[in-house]
């Protein structure tokens, strides 16, 4: 069974449903590539995928070890190649939440969880994955 079922609406934008949920995304070209950039481009969501994914990861870490993980917000950057077209670079920023303190055997597990995810490990080599943890008492 297709995970997604997705339509070309004309225009450089697409309309992806989730079957199970029947959650819609819109997908737009970006600006610098002949699109209204009104929509995640399909490449912002490879990128916010892999912080998406690390995320859950770290989430699903911390439920099994018992590790108290708040709201966890991040930052996410992607940097295109031009030649050939194709995302070089993606830089996630994690921001633990103020007043959270983890030991640091707490911080090593989260870390290793975050690089252990899928997104990240079918990522092409290629792509630099640059990741920072910002705990909230540094």
């Amino acid at each position: 069974m297709a995970t997604a079922e997705t339509v070309y609406l004309g225009d450089l934008r697409t309309e992806i449903t989730h079957i199970q949920s029947q959650t819609k995304i819109i997908t737009d070209a970006p600006t610098d590539n002949q699109g209204k950039g009104e929509a995640f481009s399909p490449t912002d969501l490879l990128a916010v995928s892999l912080t998406s994914c690390m995320l859950t990861i770290m989430g699903i870490a911390a439920r099994a070890h018992g590790i108290a993980f708040g709201k966890v917000e991040a930052n996410t950057t992607k940097i295109m190649q031009a030649n050939p077209r194709k995302v070089a670079e993606i830089h996630v920023a994690f921001h633990f939440p103020k007043g959270a303190i983890y030991s640091e055997h707490e911080r090593i597990l989260l870390q290793k969880a975050a690089v252990s995810c899928p997104v990240y490990l079918s990522l092409h080599p290629d792509i630099k994955k640059d990741i920072v943890f910002n705990w909230a008492d540094e």
